[in-house]
């Protein structure tokens, strides 16, 4: 059996242990804590967190999430990705015409997949979108996917790191929308959730289902 050593809690401010609160006492401080509105930033200020429940099982939401083109049909803007010349790195469009580069990181063992984007360069991906597709059966008891989404607030949402490479002026910068992102990213894990659910409900494979751009007709010599 192992216990903790207390000369090493000593002096660490704000801990909450039972050595030091009663039950009475840690009902009083977390009722204190709950309340029925929170203030956004509060919530939603320093990380923003979004979850779905999908009915498809774990491994085929990973293996679609997990291939970064699945970008263009379930995410609201995300399209026309193509390879660049530096390995694993895809470049695209949104539908406002910025581009916007991805690299996606993913562990099957724990089925995460992470997208590091970045808007106008591809050198510095900062934009960072963490994944986690849990089993429904271990956490919820029943078949499917927990699927959840994070996004941190980066320093660069405040403000443009590259104004020099934005083409459009007029462009208004994706940080501005960051009190937004949690009825977004709802949005988006929506259509995530209604794509695999109606595949898994047909028995079809996740996907996705792409095909070729038409090429663009040359002009006169």
């Amino acid at each position: 059996m192992k216990l903790a050593d207390p000369a090493r809690l000593e002096g660490i401010p704000g801990l909450v242990r039972c050595e030091q609160f009663d039950r009475e006492a840690l009902g009083e401080l977390v009722t204190e804590m709950t309340h029925t509105v929170y203030p956004h930033d509060q919530v939603y200020g320093q990380t923003c967190t979004v979850q779905a429940y999908v009915d498809c099982p774990p491994d085929e939401v990973f293996r679609y999430m997990a291939n970064p083109l699945s970008l263009i049909e379930w995410t609201y803007s995300v399209r026309a990705l193509r390879p660049t010349a530096t390995p694993g790195l895809l470049v695209g469009v949104d539908a406002g015409g910025t581009p916007i580069y991805c690299r996606t990181e993913s562990c099957a063992a724990a089925r995460t997949v992470d997208y590091h984007c970045a808007w106008d360069q591809g050198d510095e991906l900062w934009m960072v979108y963490l994944n986690r597709v849990v089993p429904a059966e271990i956490v919820l008891k029943r078949p499917g996917s927990i699927v959840l989404w994070t996004n941190c607030h980066h320093p660069y949402y405040d403000a443009n790191p590259f104004p020099e490479l934005c083409r459009d002026p007029k462009r208004e910068w994706v940080g501005d929308w960051w009190p937004l992102f949690y009825a977004g990213h709802t949005l988006e894990l929506a259509n995530l959730k209604a794509i695999l659910e109606h595949r898994h409900r047909l028995g079809l494979p996740p996907g996705p289902y792409l095909t070729d751009a038409p090429e663009t007709p040359k002009g006169p010599p």
